[in-house]
């Protein structure tokens, strides 16, 4: 079975960001609203992936500064499965 999404912490020389990879592209941009509920997000863009073995897109999360990556990984992989459970009861 394909998993809705994926999550990976990448290291930015200039901001600690966390990339999303949807196995549907269409929600890109629910996910996106989903996420902004976020104070620790900065900013969410919707960007194409050029690296092999990935989606096409995906979004690219921005930290604040002071936010502890892990956990905030954490907090946005368990919103996403929530919102992915719920929309699955919801169909």
């Amino acid at each position: 079975m394909l998993l809705p999404f994926r999550s990976e912490i990448r290291n930015s020389p200039t901001k600690q960001t966390i990339k999303i990879f949807l196995s549907d592209e269409s929600l890109d941009d629910k996910i996106k609203n989903h996420l902004e509920h976020f104070t620790e997000i900065e900013l969410i863009e919707i960007n194409e992936t050029v690296e092999q073995n990935h989606a096409d897109e995906n979004l690219t999360i921005f930290l604040q500064d002071s936010v502890d990556i892990n956990r905030m990984k954490a907090s946005i992989d368990s919103s996403l499965w929530w919102y992915f459970e719920k929309d699955m009861v919801d169909d």
